[in-house]
């Protein structure tokens, strides 16, 4: 977010590839000697065509602009450019054929990158602000259904993606509808007036609005999420999603990259658009070409808010994991709180995530200081890194981290590339670890338990089924640690360091009943032990899509299922197999009642894996209503919320009921409103009820009734019933 004015062709050879792999990954990682194709290990839920899945991939955010320049016919001309690349507001010719060459050339997939998140790829503004500012970072678009001509043509995309498929590389585009560009009421001349195009013709501009596609609420203050919502966040103009023009527009810009290949969405600014339009969003993205989406909900430093973690668990995305990130930067880089503090993070993150295995982690990104300090080792991005890579979460990487690039603050954190070199230890830290979260699952799959800690030192274990990986960090640069008493479920062998001493890791000896030798681990260190093994036991580590309609076929990976088909239930009904592997199941959505439900699998021999739980069946396809109600007089702590007779409404179960309702923005008390995903051209009942802690008061009267249209948002006003 912007947030200032500036993926041999018989079917035979892949089984014993996996096979042989899995038979010599000990010897592979632990004398170090090689590298390997870990996607060509299990291409079920390593490949590009498993567009559903991240847990066993390796991001690498790119802001296009930043990295590489392989056509300089592209560049901006005029004040918009700065061939020097000193005034970092202005563009310096990063496009996507530089990053089509930096694939080619292999600097990406030699490091283990098997994902690219680039900057929004649509068309923005072309005006430049008085303080030189420009849209070299992609946040200002003017017309979702266009490209940045400085990033290149629709040719130049498809490009870019054929390439990092070609390479096994997912594609992920930055994806920004809360906002177009820069706006002042009182100026039209300002920017470009926050204009919104529709493939070339203008649909509106924000002083220009007749048919109000843009809020015109003021800007945000931040002090609650409705403010946040309706209100413009800093000075962009903000649209209103409510609007069937804005709505449909969005869903088909999105469909236009879809068509193009992409694999991935991050959404910008998730905590600043209504989470009902967001679900029924992502609900037409995984009816149409379903591809793993996370988004980006800010927390700053020690910030726990429970709507952050009801977004990632009802929107249907996940979520940029900034509580992993903040505190991660607390712990290993600016000596803010200890390891007792990391490890409490990661207890109550897996607790409240309903899967945190699907979060996004990272150290740094375009909206926070880099990692790396001018004066300060390198050891501590070093330490930071191994710990990201092999954390539960997918694993962001900022580009030029690799390189140990600084910057604090925007737009310094967003320097030029500042070179490729292939033997930095960062850059070989993440080679070593990017293969192990394809081969072995316990990474991409697996739980975490602290197996030994003090304020320095900080010892956890990721386990899945049999498989293990054991990782020990000294955050001290200037004192080792003696490891007492350490315990883990690694079998009984000498293990050596996955990383081979990049990070002044050691080898340990484990005995027969998981005592591990006493050992020193040197200052600033950290170090890797795994293994794996083959199972019989069918285990669960992902299902994709989080969220899905009967009829929608979703996607499970894991270890152990068989080669022969079996069944997959959902609750107590069991699916239509599509395809079934020993690592991937696809399956139909059954029909069952709508709501968070179980996911179990059975192997053609009986056996029964572990329950996936959650999974969100919706009622039917979705579309965005926004229900007001006037007259809704409360007392202290009362709040006013929505139930009804459907799963998206709560099924009239007063705890899962919608809300608390908004009232102080587009509407004001005594008048409260809330935008709902619900379920399309569907005929509901609802009420209104007031809430006080465990206290319910209900409105009066018969249930209400609304039919949802079928393909259009809408809106419900009605007065509270006594």
């Amino acid at each position: 977010m912007k947030k200032t004015n500036s993926f041999l062709k018989s079917k035979l050879l892949p089984i014993i590839l996996c096979f042989t792999l899995i038979m010599s990954l000990s010897v592979i990682y632990n004398n170090g000697s090689m590298t390997v194709d870990a996607a060509a290990a299990y291409p079920g839920d390593a490949a590009v065509s498993n567009k559903a899945n991240y847990g066993t991939d390796v991001i690498y955010q790119i802001v296009t602009d930043r990295f590489s320049d392989g056509n300089t016919a592209n560049n901006p001309t005029g004040a918009l450019y700065d061939s020097t690349k000193t005034q970092l507001k202005k563009y310096f010719g990063g496009d996507w054929q530089g990053i089509i060459n930096k694939i080619n050339d292999g600097y990406l997939s030699n490091m283990g990158i098997t994902a690219i998140w680039i900057s929004q790829p649509v068309e923005n503004i072309h005006a430049v602000f008085a303080d030189g500012s420009t849209s070299y970072h992609g946040y200002w678009a003017r017309d979702f259904k266009k490209t940045n001509p400085y990033f290149g043509t629709f040719t130049d995309f498809q490009n870019l993606v054929n390439a990092a498929h070609a390479k096994n590389i997912k594609v992920v585009i930055d994806f920004a509808p809360n906002h177009t560009s820069p706006a002042d009421p009182a100026n039209v001349n300002y920017g470009e007036n926050g204009k919104l195009y529709d493939n070339g013709t203008l649909l509106a501009s924000y002083t220009n609005d007749p048919n109000g596609l843009f809020h015109h609420y003021g800007g945000t203050d931040f002090s609650t999420i409705e403010d946040g919502i309706y209100r413009n966040l800093f000075d962009l103009a903000d649209l209103n999603l409510l609007n069937n023009t804005i709505d449909s527009y969005m869903k088909a810009a999105i469909k236009k990259w879809l068509d193009l290949g992409i694999d991935g969405i991050r959404m910008d600014a998730v905590k600043h658009m209504p989470l009902g339009w967001q679900k029924n969003f992502m609900n037409t993205i995984y009816s149409y070409k379903p591809v793993f989406t996370f988004g980006e909900w800010f927390l700053g430093v020690n910030e726990v808010d429970p709507s952050y973690y009801s977004f990632s668990n009802d929107s249907g995305m996940s979520l940029l994991d900034f509580r992993f990130g903040q505190k991660v930067r607390q712990v290993l880089r600016d000596n803010t709180d200890t390891m007792y503090g990391l490890n409490a993070m990661l207890t109550d993150t897996a607790n409240s995530h309903e899967d945190v295995r699907q979060q996004v982690t990272f150290i740094d990104n375009h909206d926070m200081d880099r990692f790396g300090q001018s004066g300060v080792s390198t050891k501590k991005t070093d330490i930071a890194l191994a710990l990201t890579l092999t954390s539960r979460g997918v694993p962001a990487i900022y580009y030029g981290t690799e390189q140990y690039m600084i910057g604090n603050g925007d737009p310094a954190n967003r320097g030029m590339m500042t070179g490729f070199s292939t033997t930095t230890n960062a850059y070989k830290i993440i080679q070593k670890l990017s293969p192990l979260r394809k081969t072995n699952p316990a990474l991409a799959y697996g739980t975490t338990t602290e197996r030994w800690i003090n304020n320095d030192v900080y010892i956890y274990e990721r386990k899945f089924g049999n498989n293990v990986v054991l990782v020990a960090l000294n955050r001290n640069l200037s004192s080792s640690a003696n490891i007492t008493g350490l315990n883990t479920a690694l079998p009984a062998a000498t293990y050596s360091d996955v990383l081979t001493g990049l990070v002044s890791g050691n080898s340990i000896t484990v005995g027969s009943n998981g005592a591990v030798n006493n050992f020193t681990l040197a200052a600033g260190s950290a170090a890797v032990w795994q293994f794996t093994a083959t199972s019989d036991t069918p285990t669960i580590g992902n299902v994709g899509h989080p969220m899905a309609k009967s009829g929608d076929t979703i996607t499970i990976d894991g270890r152990g299922f068989g080669t022969t088909t079996g069944t997959v239930t959902f609750g107590t009904t069991n699916a239509t197999i599509v395809s079934w592997s020993n690592t991937q199941v696809k399956a139909k959505v059954p029909s069952v009642a709508a709501g968070k439900v179980n996911v179990t699998l059975r192997t053609s021999g009986g056996v029964t894996s572990n329950t996936y739980s959650n999974f969100d069946v919706l009622s039917g396809a979705q579309v965005m209503v926004r229900f007001v109600v006037n007259n809704a007089t409360t007392t202290f702590g009362q709040n006013v919320y929505l139930t009804g007779s459907v799963a998206e409404l709560g099924n009239w179960d007063t705890n899962k009921a919608i809300g608390p309702m908004f009232n102080q923005v587009v509407y004001n008390y005594p008048t409260w409103y809330y935008d709902v995903s619900v379920p399309a051209g569907t005929t509901i009942q609802y009420k209104f009820i007031k809430k006080n802690g465990s206290t319910v008061t209900w409105e009066g009267g018969s249930n209400r009734t609304y039919t949802v249209p079928t393909n259009a948002t809408g809106t419900v006003i009605v007065n509270w019933q006594p």
